[in-house]
């Protein structure tokens, strides 16, 4: 059954990060989190592990083939997130479980509010 948990997680995120640009912390993570009952450092860490070998390549490959892709806007934010991906994960290692799942919620209650009243177009 975790099996098939977990081929459905990957499926969803993958559809997810072809649509929309996302996967790892708004898809994966709460998944393994609510699915499968990780503790959240394990989960965000087997996200992190699953996004670092391919990040994408197909997607990628269909998005260049098409035109969509400013490739120095890529490169500044690729060597960015990795550094800030580092910094993340040393302060996250220093935050109790649930401080950390709060501090989660919040940022996914900002994103969907801004997302919802300050994202119309016009």
């Amino acid at each position: 059954m975790q099996m098939a948990i977990l081929i459905a997680i990957g499926l969803g995120a993958g559809m997810c990060s072809g649509l929309f640009g996302i996967g790892g912390g708004v898809v994966i993570v709460p998944a393994l989190v609510y699915l499968l009952d990780f503790p959240l450092h394990r989960a965000i860490g087997t996200s992190l592990a699953v996004l670092l070998p391919p990040i994408g390549a197909a997607a990628v490959y269909a998005y260049y083939r098409a035109g969509h892709i400013d490739w120095t806007a890529a490169l500044v934010l690729a060597i960015t997130i990795f550094v800030g991906a580092w910094l993340g994960a040393m302060v996250a290692n220093q935050f109790n479980e649930t401080w950390l799942r709060n501090l989660f919620g919040v940022f996914l209650i900002a994103l969907g509010g801004h997302t919802l009243f300050f994202s119309q177009p016009g």
